[in-house]
Protein backbone atom coordinates (compact mmCIF):
# COMPACT_ATOMS: atom_id res chain seq x y z
CA UNK A 1 0.00 0.00 0.00
CA UNK A 2 2.55 2.64 0.22
CA UNK A 3 2.65 2.90 -4.06
CA UNK A 4 -0.53 5.68 -3.43
CA UNK A 5 0.77 7.78 -0.95
CA UNK A 6 4.01 8.28 -2.83
CA UNK A 7 1.71 8.82 -5.98
CA UNK A 8 -0.29 11.30 -3.93
CA UNK A 9 2.65 12.90 -2.89
CA UNK A 10 4.12 13.47 -6.28
CA UNK A 11 0.98 14.90 -7.11
CA UNK A 12 0.21 17.37 -4.44
CA UNK A 13 3.91 18.57 -5.36
CA UNK A 14 3.09 18.04 -9.07
CA UNK A 15 -0.14 20.48 -8.56
CA UNK A 16 1.42 23.64 -8.26
CA UNK A 17 3.20 23.38 -11.50
CA UNK A 18 0.50 22.00 -13.41
CA UNK A 19 -1.68 25.25 -12.05
CA UNK A 20 1.13 27.42 -12.87
CA UNK A 21 1.29 26.28 -16.67
CA UNK A 22 -2.73 26.02 -17.09
CA UNK A 23 -2.98 29.73 -15.49
CA UNK A 24 -0.20 30.37 -18.29
CA UNK A 25 -2.13 28.80 -21.33
CA UNK A 26 -5.41 30.24 -20.21
CA UNK A 27 -3.69 33.55 -20.31
CA UNK A 28 -1.91 33.07 -23.51
CA UNK A 29 -5.12 32.10 -25.32
CA UNK A 30 -7.19 35.18 -23.59
CA UNK A 31 -5.02 37.18 -25.22
CA UNK A 32 -4.56 35.64 -28.67
CA UNK A 33 -8.37 34.66 -28.98
CA UNK A 34 -9.79 37.84 -31.34
CA UNK A 35 -12.42 39.31 -28.95
CA UNK A 36 -14.80 41.00 -31.42
CA UNK A 37 -14.23 44.20 -29.52
CA UNK A 38 -10.39 43.86 -30.92
CA UNK A 39 -11.17 44.66 -34.37
CA UNK A 40 -13.15 47.99 -33.73
CA UNK A 41 -12.47 48.97 -30.68
CA UNK A 42 -9.53 51.86 -31.56
CA UNK A 43 -11.69 52.97 -34.50
CA UNK A 44 -15.20 53.12 -33.03
CA UNK A 45 -12.82 55.25 -29.85
CA UNK A 46 -11.36 57.71 -32.54
CA UNK A 47 -15.51 58.10 -33.43
CA UNK A 48 -15.98 58.96 -30.58
CA UNK A 49 -13.69 61.19 -29.68
CA UNK A 50 -14.80 62.79 -32.89
CA UNK A 51 -18.00 63.22 -32.07
CA UNK A 52 -16.73 64.38 -28.35
CA UNK A 53 -14.20 66.81 -29.32
CA UNK A 54 -14.75 68.98 -32.01
CA UNK A 55 -12.21 71.80 -33.36
CA UNK A 56 -12.28 74.31 -31.19
CA UNK A 57 -14.11 77.28 -32.38
CA UNK A 58 -11.27 79.35 -32.94
CA UNK A 59 -8.83 77.80 -35.40
CA UNK A 60 -5.36 76.82 -33.79
CA UNK A 61 -1.59 76.43 -34.85
CA UNK A 62 -0.72 73.06 -34.94
CA UNK A 63 2.64 72.74 -34.40
CA UNK A 64 5.18 70.05 -33.79
CA UNK A 65 4.30 68.28 -30.99
CA UNK A 66 6.17 68.91 -28.00
CA UNK A 67 5.84 65.29 -26.57
CA UNK A 68 6.87 62.78 -28.75
CA UNK A 69 5.51 59.20 -28.09
CA UNK A 70 8.04 55.99 -27.26
CA UNK A 71 7.92 54.33 -30.67
CA UNK A 72 10.23 51.60 -29.99
CA UNK A 73 6.82 50.51 -27.58
CA UNK A 74 4.80 49.66 -30.50
CA UNK A 75 7.80 46.61 -31.57
CA UNK A 76 6.61 43.61 -29.16
CA UNK A 77 7.10 39.73 -29.84
CA UNK A 78 5.07 38.72 -27.08
CA UNK A 79 1.31 39.15 -27.47
CA UNK A 80 1.41 39.91 -23.33
CA UNK A 81 3.59 42.46 -23.34
CA UNK A 82 1.61 44.33 -26.42
CA UNK A 83 -1.38 43.73 -23.74
CA UNK A 84 0.42 45.63 -20.96
CA UNK A 85 1.39 48.42 -22.94
CA UNK A 86 -2.33 49.24 -24.32
CA UNK A 87 -3.49 48.65 -21.00
CA UNK A 88 -0.96 51.40 -19.88
CA UNK A 89 -1.71 53.54 -22.53
CA UNK A 90 -6.01 53.43 -21.98
CA UNK A 91 -5.26 54.14 -18.18
CA UNK A 92 -2.77 57.41 -19.16
CA UNK A 93 -5.92 57.93 -21.57
CA UNK A 94 -8.70 57.58 -18.82
CA UNK A 95 -6.71 59.71 -16.67
CA UNK A 96 -6.21 62.80 -19.14
CA UNK A 97 -10.04 62.30 -20.35
CA UNK A 98 -11.57 62.35 -16.88
CA UNK A 99 -9.77 66.24 -16.39
CA UNK A 100 -12.35 68.11 -15.24
CA UNK A 101 -10.82 71.00 -17.01
CA UNK A 102 -11.75 69.49 -20.79
CA UNK A 103 -13.27 72.50 -22.91
CA UNK A 104 -17.03 73.78 -22.60
CA UNK A 105 -17.29 72.67 -26.36
CA UNK A 106 -16.66 69.00 -25.69
CA UNK A 107 -19.78 66.98 -25.83
CA UNK A 108 -20.10 65.78 -22.39
CA UNK A 109 -22.49 62.91 -22.83
CA UNK A 110 -19.91 61.56 -25.27
CA UNK A 111 -16.65 61.99 -23.06
CA UNK A 112 -18.61 59.71 -20.81
CA UNK A 113 -19.74 57.52 -23.53
CA UNK A 114 -15.86 57.21 -24.75
CA UNK A 115 -14.85 56.71 -20.70
CA UNK A 116 -16.85 53.70 -20.12
CA UNK A 117 -15.71 52.23 -23.44
CA UNK A 118 -12.15 52.74 -22.16
CA UNK A 119 -12.90 51.01 -18.81
CA UNK A 120 -14.70 47.58 -20.42
CA UNK A 121 -11.40 47.72 -22.60
CA UNK A 122 -8.98 48.09 -20.16
CA UNK A 123 -10.83 45.28 -18.34
CA UNK A 124 -10.69 42.98 -21.43
CA UNK A 125 -6.65 43.59 -21.22
CA UNK A 126 -6.48 42.73 -17.95
CA UNK A 127 -7.31 39.06 -18.09
CA UNK A 128 -4.81 39.05 -20.81
CA UNK A 129 -2.03 39.54 -18.52
CA UNK A 130 -0.61 36.95 -16.12
CA UNK A 131 -1.36 37.13 -12.57
CA UNK A 132 2.19 37.74 -11.34
CA UNK A 133 3.34 40.06 -13.73
CA UNK A 134 6.81 38.08 -14.25
CA UNK A 135 6.57 38.06 -17.59
CA UNK A 136 6.05 41.67 -17.99
CA UNK A 137 8.72 42.69 -16.33
CA UNK A 138 11.80 40.76 -17.68
CA UNK A 139 10.34 41.69 -21.66
CA UNK A 140 10.95 44.73 -23.61
CA UNK A 141 11.66 47.83 -22.38
CA UNK A 142 13.05 47.83 -18.98
CA UNK A 143 11.11 51.43 -18.27
CA UNK A 144 8.03 50.49 -20.75
CA UNK A 145 5.95 52.00 -17.88
CA UNK A 146 7.58 55.19 -17.15
CA UNK A 147 8.15 55.52 -20.76
CA UNK A 148 4.37 55.92 -21.19
CA UNK A 149 4.06 58.11 -18.00
CA UNK A 150 6.69 60.06 -18.94
CA UNK A 151 4.89 60.96 -22.58
CA UNK A 152 1.69 61.49 -20.51
CA UNK A 153 3.33 63.95 -17.87
CA UNK A 154 4.12 66.11 -20.75
CA UNK A 155 0.55 66.22 -22.29
CA UNK A 156 -0.45 67.19 -18.86
CA UNK A 157 2.38 69.61 -18.49
CA UNK A 158 1.57 71.22 -22.01
CA UNK A 159 -2.10 71.83 -20.71
CA UNK A 160 -1.16 73.35 -17.63
CA UNK A 161 1.62 75.78 -19.21
CA UNK A 162 -1.06 76.36 -21.47
CA UNK A 163 -3.68 77.27 -18.99
CA UNK A 164 -6.02 74.28 -20.31
CA UNK A 165 -6.86 76.07 -23.46
CA UNK A 166 -8.75 74.99 -26.11
CA UNK A 167 -6.08 75.33 -28.78
CA UNK A 168 -3.91 73.16 -26.04
CA UNK A 169 -6.79 70.38 -25.86
CA UNK A 170 -6.77 70.25 -29.24
CA UNK A 171 -3.64 69.35 -29.17
CA UNK A 172 -4.10 66.87 -26.56
CA UNK A 173 -7.33 65.53 -28.85
CA UNK A 174 -4.94 64.95 -31.63
CA UNK A 175 -2.63 63.15 -29.70
CA UNK A 176 -5.60 60.86 -28.52
CA UNK A 177 -6.19 59.88 -31.51
CA UNK A 178 -2.92 58.83 -32.31
CA UNK A 179 -2.65 56.78 -29.34
CA UNK A 180 -6.29 54.95 -30.40
CA UNK A 181 -3.95 54.20 -33.23
CA UNK A 182 -1.32 53.21 -31.42
CA UNK A 183 -3.56 50.92 -29.39
CA UNK A 184 -4.48 49.08 -32.70
CA UNK A 185 -1.11 48.60 -33.68
CA UNK A 186 -0.51 47.03 -30.36
CA UNK A 187 -4.15 44.71 -29.99
CA UNK A 188 -3.17 43.75 -33.84
CA UNK A 189 0.57 42.36 -32.05
CA UNK A 190 -2.12 40.44 -29.50
CA UNK A 191 -3.02 38.24 -32.03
Amino acid sequence: MPAPATHHTRLRHGAPTLLLLLTALATTLACRHLHPLDTTFSWDSIKTLKAMAPRPPQPCQHQQAPFPFPDTLLHNSHPQQAAATARHILNNLVATLSAQSTPQHWDDQARHRLLNNLHHYINHLERCLPANRTLIKSQGPRNLMLSINKYFRRIHNFLHTHNHSACAWDHVRLEVRASFQRVDTLIRQMK
